[in-house]
């Protein structure tokens, strides 16, 4: 799908963030700011974020300055996939811009920057949204408030400041953010919290130097028992619902690879429930509901992933892209021919609907699916929690060897684009993938602490020799 905007896909820049804090929209878990006391002022201030969505055409708050149910300031997610920035004081809309443009990438991280400056002689300055780095012109909706005008939530005293969520009952954020900002009476531009690095590409800066004002913030979650921790210097810390395993290594210059929620073919078997930021996914049927990961294979290198299988209906496999109407509800993958690709279910490899290659034991909730690639030689080693099986049926598989490789494909992984798929049926229980960025898998495993050739990732079991873990580092910028 187009992006609307130049997304910040492959973001490399001297300036790093080894963390963002993963929202799950199915659960009551955010940032809340309870503590009380009045700003510098109601007139000026500025919200700047870093995030990745997750599901997407859902109503989700990004956050909120909430003085009580008829006085606020927020910044939303519209169901449609606008971006909403509205300001209400005693009931009454004062400000309130809608873009036109739309924001459905799941595997794009964006810089999305919030100026709230009512003392501003220009009305069509009092309220900005910036995305990485654009001012945005377009919207639906478009009031502004009056000449110095109190926010109804910003800088009032006893109000909550929310991340993820408006008021805690519903609409969370689901997806990853870090770099969180708040500045108390200031109005500053995209250009304090990122930069265009020397391919275009917005990035983000270091921020620890800004002034952030009385009741300012800069939450990054740094600190995986303290993931509301403030960095400022205000110490206005915030009360979190997330657990440590919700500190993950998917950052604006390293995006990791996740399931793909916007992902649609014409096999029509693609209804799957995502969680978890794309890292978790159900299925809705008892059929094969299938999706895909958000990055391909790469055409060269060695690289591994890891699948928390949901039992022994939970499968994975790879297809040539175009070849997709050869998928079906029975065998999903493995429908497909060898000259198309392949299909993994209950430790059976599958072609034609036949089974090529036999594991031994079915698949239990909770086994570890290990999926390694050796793009330049047509390899593929798949394992069952860190035993890897070859296509004699033994478990010699050895891919820091080279040697016993589950597959080879008939056709070239380097020339062909290939999608990594993924399978669920209502049969099973929940299934997650590691990238390489979240270990736990949701908190049902104790990360293993592996990482990858590059001494990236946190996997479950160890990485082969010489394989690397699906980001933008590994990828390239």
């Amino acid at each position: 799908m187009p992006l609307i905007i130049p997304s910040n896909r492959l973001a490399s820049t001297g300036y790093t963030i080894d963390q963002s804090l993963r929202f799950d929209a199915a659960a009551t878990v955010n940032l809340i700011d309870s503590s009380v006391g009045a700003g510098d002022t109601r007139k000026k201030n500025t919200f700047s974020v870093w995030l990745k969505r997750g599901i997407i055409t859902t109503q989700q708050y990004i956050g909120a300055y909430r003085h009580n149910a008829t006085n606020y300031q927020y910044w939303l997610f519209k169901a449609d996939d606008t971006l909403e920035f509205t300001d209400v004081s005693g009931g009454s809309v004062i400000g309130k811009l809608v873009t036109t443009q739309v924001f459905r990438d799941p595997s794009a991280w964006y810089n999305l920057t919030f100026v709230w400056d009512t003392a501003n002689d220009t009305p069509a300055q009092r309220m900005i949204i910036y995305v990485n780095g654009q001012r945005v012109t377009s919207f639906s909706t478009e009031t502004y408030p009056s000449i110095n005008t109190d926010s109804g939530g910003a800088g009032r005293a006893s109000s909550d400041i929310r991340i993820g969520t408006y008021d805690a009952t519903g609409a969370f954020f689901d997806g990853y953010m870090t770099n969180i900002v708040y500045i108390d009476n200031g109005a500053l531009d995209a250009s304090s919290f990122g930069e265009t690095n020397e391919n275009g590409i917005w990035v983000p800066i270091d921020v620890s130097g800004l002034g952030f004002g009385a009741r300012g913030f800069y939450v990054d979650g740094r600190d995986a028992s303290d993931l509301g921790d403030d960095e400022s210097g205000n110490s206005n810390d915030f009360s979190s619902g997330l657990s440590a395993h919700d500190q993950v290594s998917d950052s604006p210059t390293n995006n990791f690879a996740t399931f793909n929620s916007v992902y649609a073919d014409v096999t029509g078997f693609t209804d799957v429930t995502f969680k978890n930021g794309n890292l978790q996914a159900d299925a809705t049927s008892s059929q094969f509901d299938h999706t895909v990961s958000t990055f391909n294979l790469p055409k060269s290198g060695k690289w591994y992933f890891e699948h928390y299988l949901g039992g022994r209906y939970t499968g994975f496999g790879i297809c040539i892209v175009g070849q997709e109407a050869s998928i079906s509800s029975g065998y999903s993958f493995g429908s497909l021919s060898t000259a198309q690709g392949f299909g993994f279910q209950d430790n059976v490899v599958y072609n034609g609907n036949s089974a090529t290659v036999t594991f031994g034991g079915q698949s239990s909730l909770g086994d570890i699916l290990n999926c390694a690639f050796d793009v330049d030689n047509n390899k593929v080693f798949l394992g069952i929690n860190g035993t890897y099986y070859a296509a004699d049926n033994g478990n010699d598989g050895n891919p820091s060897a080279g040697t016993n490789p589950t597959v080879t494909t008939s056709f070239s992984l380097s020339t062909n684009d290939i999608i990594l798929g993924f399978y669920f049926s209502t049969a099973d229980g929940t299934s997650f993938v590691n990238f390489g960025q979240e270990g736990t898998f949701g908190g049902n495993k104790t990360a293993g602490g592996n990482s990858d050739a590059n001494g990236i990732g946190n996997f479950f079991n160890t990485v082969p020799t010489s394989y690397l873990a699906l980001c933008s580092k590994n990828v390239g910028s």
